[in-house]
């Protein structure tokens, strides 16, 4: 018969060594545990290997990366009285794990309620030009409220972007009709501005033109051979130069009074014959 004390050693250590294998934990690189002993929170474990006491510690393992949500398109009324429809998405990770399980119930849960509200809240403090116009500055100043919000809970919200506004179908034609008003305002202005640019630079090659004579009989000798290059049946008769130049001339004599002399004597002789 064996001896009683050897066999209860063997058994103590089969158990010794069950428990031993038992209690060794492995948490990954990107995972923390939260160890529990006896209901009371002891710190985070891990990354690799550790180990937990048998039937008087447990843990919760955290994942430390981060965690993409969807928040489910919220239809609100902004500032100006438009009905619209926005949904987003929200980037945030776990810096604080003993926090993330005894603050909250739910992280993922309230994180995605709370962001939820305060979309609701920010579309009614705003108006559809804000939406439309400054969506990154809204979409930071929504991640700020939401990162305040779930600060207490170990929660670091990283990035939160508005994926698509929907407006009626009503407001739709109306801001089309309005990009179009606009943009018919500037190509009228823009044309105008060509018109004001092409005069001052006709002007310019006038005045350049008036100072050689030659140069404006050059100009319509090119005028001529433009015309004569297109094969059309135009008639052009030019008038020479020097008709210009003696009208002119005649044009500066009547304006100076110096003909008013001789058009005196014509009509006194005239009444001398009388």
């Amino acid at each position: 018969m064996g001896n009683p004390f050897t066999a209860a050693a063997a058994v103590a250590a089969v158990v010794a060594i069950v428990l031993l294998i038992a209690s060794v934990r492995v948490a990954n690189e990107y995972q923390r545990a939260v160890v529990f002993r006896l209901g009371r929170v002891c710190q985070a474990r891990g990354p690799g290997l550790y180990f937990l006491i048998p039937l008087v510690e447990r843990q919760i393992l955290i994942d430390l990366r981060v965690v993409t949500a969807d928040v489910e398109e919220q239809e609100a009324i902004t500032k100006d009285n438009v009905p619209v429809k926005v949904d987003a998405v929200v980037w945030y990770r776990t810096v604080d794990p003993a926090k993330s399980v005894l603050e909250v119930q739910n992280v993922h849960e309230a994180v995605t309620q709370v962001a939820l509200t305060l979309l609701r809240n920010l579309l009614g403090r705003h108006s559809l030009d804000d939406l439309l116009k400054e969506r990154d500055k809204l979409s930071e100043e929504l991640r700020n409220s939401i990162d305040l919000a779930t600060g207490p809970w170990g929660i670091q919200v990283q990035m939160v972007e508005m994926k698509d506004v929907v407006i009626p179908q009503s407001m739709q034609r109306a801001m089309a009709q309005e990009a179009e008003a606009l943009r018919e305002k500037r190509a009228r202005i823009i044309k105008a501005e060509a018109e004001l640019e092409a005069a001052a630079q006709l002007k310019a090659a006038a005045a350049v033109i008036m100072e050689s004579p030659a140069g404006l009989e050059l100009r319509r000798m090119q005028m001529i051979t433009e015309v004569g290059a297109e094969q059309n049946t135009t008639t052009i008769v030019m008038m020479p130069s020097e008709f210009v130049s003696m009208a002119r001339g005649l044009g500066e004599a009547f304006r100076n009074g110096a003909l008013a002399p001789a058009a005196a004597a014509g009509q006194g002789a005239q009444h001398r014959a009388d």
